[in-house]
């Protein structure tokens, strides 16, 4: 097969599972990645031959993704706020609406001293602490997470990018420990919220492939996250710290009442990019 036809077969057989638009996607994304083919490149030389390693990878790639594994996932990689980040199955997909968090936290950051203190809870992929010392060279950035294997990923993003960020294995749910951590000046975690009675609805290249550990909660505690922040942010933030958490869109004025409860002075609530209830900030 010429290279048209090789990239239309690709994206027929995606287009069995997912639809049109979102296969077109991927399917750009593959080719770029696998065969350094843009979709110009298909339109200017149609008959153009893909080496065979190149083809062989092609099929193994899309005999993944027709298993719905995500193509972030089978390509071991994801973009993130300009920048490309590694993944793996031990770390959540970065997502778009999250850079509006991270875009919230550099608009108040960016008016405060330089060197202020920030404390990244479930860092994951490291996505979130990587994008805010990029633009906030200064900060002092601690990022923890429970899983290991999700530190590991992490910390090679952050050497990727040349950024400095100091990684913790912490268990954040274990009060016990909380003496173990100094004081921030700001708080920011975007942490499992989905109820699990939500999981039968989900798409299977979510819940069958990445992290349930950083994706859901139990049903009878869907704010136990935020609940946890809201207590710690009171010994562990400085005067007029604040917190930013990413929140479902169902909860989050339970979230902000969370955090009323709690005595926080300022407590808002952000819309994401899709006009969706996503961030809920606090001041101590």
């Amino acid at each position: 097969m010429n290279l048209k036809e090789t990239y239309k077969n690709f994206l027929l057989q995606l287009q069995t599972i997912y639809g049109a638009s979102e296969a077109s996607v991927i399917t750009d994304w593959v080719f770029e990645h696998d065969a350094s083919v843009k979709r110009m490149d298909i339109i200017k030389s149609p008959n153009g031959k893909l080496s065979e390693s190149t083809v062989l990878q092609l099929q193994n790639h899309l005999a993944e993704l027709l298993q719905h594994k995500p193509v972030q996932y089978v390509l071991g990689e994801a973009w993130f706020y300009n920048m490309k980040l590694k993944v793996n199955e031990h770390v959540l997909i970065p997502r778009p609406e999250t850079e509006d968090l991270v875009e919230l936290i550099l608009s108040i950051a960016k008016k405060q001293p330089p060197n202020i203190a920030i404390l990244d809870i479930g860092t994951g992929s490291g996505c979130i602490s990587i994008a805010l010392k990029k633009h906030l060279h200064a900060a002092v950035i601690t990022a923890i997470d429970v899983s290991n294997d999700a530190l590991t990923v992490a910390k090679q993003n952050a050497v990727n990018q040349n950024m400095h960020i100091e990684f913790k294995e912490f268990d954040f749910l274990n009060e016990a420990k909380w003496d173990k951590l100094p004081v921030f000046d700001v708080l920011v975690s975007n942490p499992p919220y989905i109820p699990i009675n939500e999981k039968a609805k989900m798409r299977k290249n979510i819940t069958e492939y990445e992290p349930a550990s950083a994706l859901f909660v139990p049903d009878n505690t869907p704010l136990l996250f935020y609940e946890k922040i809201a207590a710690f942010g009171k010994e562990h933030l400085n005067y007029n710290g604040k917190i930013f958490v990413e929140v479902h869109e169902n909860f989050a004025e339970k979230t902000v009442a969370v955090f009323k409860a709690a005595n926080y002075t300022y407590v808002d609530v952000k819309k994401d990019m899709y006009g969706k209830d996503r961030i809920v900030m606090a001041r101590n």
